[in-house]
């Protein structure tokens, strides 16, 4: 019985590590975050300085009038984050 419940936690570890990492994005999208953050580095410091995370990228497209054209090519390359996916229906 023990065993059992040995096996059983160890299982449920695996996949739980398992579905944590395919949370992650695609390195193609983490790489397009990284060149925003090289090419708007100082229009985040004049523009977006009191911003954190999230925020800072749309501070960067709220003032996209202003910002480099560097930052405004490297914007246009970032994918827009899609809505989470919807539960599959309770069977």
């Amino acid at each position: 019985m023990r065993l059992k419940t040995l096996t059983l936690c160890a299982s449920l570890l695996a996949g739980a590590t398992a579905f944590a990492q395919d949370q992650g994005p695609p390195p193609d999208f983490r790489a397009a975050i990284q060149a925003v953050r090289q090419a708007c580095d100082s229009d985040t410091k004049q523009f977006c300085a009191d911003k954190q995370g999230r925020e800072v990228f749309a501070c960067l497209r709220a003032n996209s009038d202003k910002v480099s054209q560097g930052c405004k090519d490297a914007l246009a390359k970032l994918p827009r984050r899609r809505p989470p996916a919807a539960p599959p229906p309770e069977q």
